[in-house]
């Protein structure tokens, strides 16, 4: 009674909306070191330009802090998206472990059955063992 494998988790990231799968796009993005090294040198040019061209946000740099700022916002949004994403996948893994290990207990437990039947049986031979045998020399004299 073999059931058929499948990969469970392709299985769930076909089932992913489309607001899903962008939130994770973004998570990931957001979390690599490509991101962080793109941002630094956007900040780093955002500087060197306000500071030696044009000057169109001045030192404090007001506009940037508000980019900044609904950049932070953004992200607090998508990375809890995320990670209610994760909280679902981490309970569907879970839910399915869950019946995986059920399905490994029922077959056990129809293979420890079919030991103690195995068992039983080779007890019946070993008694009937010395009967035949004792039978068998009385016939033979």
């Amino acid at each position: 009674m073999t059931r058929p494998l499948t990969n469970w988790h392709s299985a769930q990231a076909e089932q992913l909306t489309r607001g899903e799968r962008a939130a994770d796009r973004l998570r990931n993005g957001m979390g690599s070191w490509l991101f962080i090294g793109g941002f630094l040198l956007f900040m780093i040019a955002w500087a060197a330009i306000n500071i030696t061209a044009v000057r169109w946000d001045p030192y404090p740099y007001i506009l940037l802090n508000l980019f900044l700022s609904m950049l932070a916002g953004l992200q607090g949004a998508i990375l809890l998206i995320a990670a209610k994403r994760q909280d679902a996948i981490a309970a569907a893994l879970a839910q399915h472990d869950y019946e995986t290990n059920l399905a490994a207990k029922k077959e056990i437990e129809e293979l420890m059955e079919i030991n103690r039947m195995q068992l039983t049986l080779l007890q019946e031979l070993r008694r009937e063992l010395p009967s035949r045998a004792a039978r068998g020399q009385g016939a033979d004299a």
